[in-house]
């Protein structure tokens, strides 16, 4: 081998690129004054492609290969050039390897609530958020259109685009489809493949790009909304409203039975949960004294009377008033021992407040709930 064989074979030219970024979809080959050796020899692995450009001019495209570049398989630059015949000497071109492998990682989301016209909730505003993946699929419509010069681009020189163009898409799609809010969670899998497809639709032929998957991870309505849901879910859960502050009224008579040391403030409490327990059994209570079920009366039969007036009675307790109360009201509670002798009552005719067992509408219930005394021993 002479001095300029040996001299010439290691001049020769390995052009390729090893990617350890993971997120960079074109990277340009440095080369000083753009000059490749005639003979160089190109490496590209798999998920690249390599695209040579020629004073401005997209040339040549190579898929995954080991190539020597020679006028042989050239074809475009050479015609670029005129070369008509082989050439020994060097050639200025400028080398473009575009990656062709997925990259999964890359997050979406509505950077400002979407306005829907729901059929149930009326005008509502939602937001959502998920994932996506990107691939290049066209390198000369990707460098021609987004790449230009760029020595090196990536994913996050893109990902502004795509957001973008998935939000749009997401806000056409809700339009298009009129899902109700409720129903979204239910047809992710459905709305995820329609948004893929809208979106793939927009990037491919415009960018060379395309979006092999698409998520929806999650849409999410106003956090007022979401408080007046769990309301609503909440009094779904409780049933019959009745029963459950019923149920609420004997939890809280018990706790202040429970706790002597309250003083008044729990008497008082106790007492006035007390009467409107009467309040709501009262009723009952009366129609079960009037024998049972009220007697139908038939179609020509006379109107029933109206119910005979109710005296309403106010007491006294720690300084308050409390009340209005029926009778039946009061009864029930001496019974129970919250009314005593001496709790102030009044109520409409009285000139001023009397002890309750003073009061001529009450002192015989005081009397009949006294025992008489026991008889002597024998």
């Amino acid at each position: 081998m002479g001095l300029f064989d040996k001299l010439r074979a290691e001049l020769i030219d390995i052009i390729e690129w090893i990617d350890d970024s993971q997120h960079t979809l074109v990277w340009r080959f440095p080369r000083h004054q753009n000059e490749i050796k005639n003979g160089a020899q190109l490496i590209v692995r798999p998920g690249q492609v390599a695209v040579l450009v020629s004073n401005g001019e997209l040339a040549d495209v190579y898929e995954p290969g080991h190539y020597e570049l020679a006028t042989s398989n050239m074809p475009i630059l050479s015609t670029l050039k005129g070369w008509k015949y082989g050439f020994e000497s060097p050639f200025k071109a400028e080398v473009y390897f575009v990656s062709t492998k997925q990259v999964t990682d890359l997050k979406w989301g509505t950077p400002n609530p979407i306005m829907l016209r729901d059929p149930e909730f009326g005008p509502i505003r939602i937001r959502a958020f998920g994932t996506y993946s990107l691939r290049a699929v066209d390198a000369k419509a990707m460098l021609t259109e987004i790449v230009g010069t760029d020595g090196e681009f990536g994913t996050d020189d893109i990902t502004e685009l795509l957001r973008s163009i998935i939000a749009s898409s997401f806000a056409d799609l809700l339009g298009k489809l009129q899902v109700p809010a409720l129903d979204l969670a239910a047809k992710y899998s459905e709305l995820s493949e329609s948004l893929r497809e809208e979106v793939v639709e927009r990037i491919d032929d415009e960018y060379g790009l395309d979006c092999p998957a698409l998520f929806i991870v999650n849409v999410s309505l106003p956090e007022s909304v979401e408080k007046a849901l769990d309301t609503r879910t909440s009094m779904g859960v409780i049933g019959n409203m009745n029963q459950f502050q019923q149920y609420q009224m004997g939890q809280a008579m018990t706790m202040a039975a429970e706790n002597p040391s309250g003083g008044g403030a729990a008497d008082g409490m106790g007492l006035g949960m007390g009467f409107a327990m009467a309040n709501r059994m009262m009723p009952a209570a009366g129609g079960a004294a009037a024998g049972g079920a009220m007697p139908a009366v038939g179609p020509a039969g006379p109107a029933p009377p109206p119910p005979p007036p109710v005296a309403a009675w106010h007491i006294a307790v720690n300084g308050q008033t409390q009340g209005p109360y029926s009778v039946e009201q009061l009864v029930a509670g001496i019974t129970s021992g919250e009314v005593a002798r001496d709790t102030m009552v009044w109520t409409a005719g009285m000139d001023s407040w009397l002890k309750a067992d003073q009061a001529a509408q009450l002192a015989s219930y005081f009397a009949a709930a006294t025992p008489p005394p026991p008889p002597p021993a024998p």
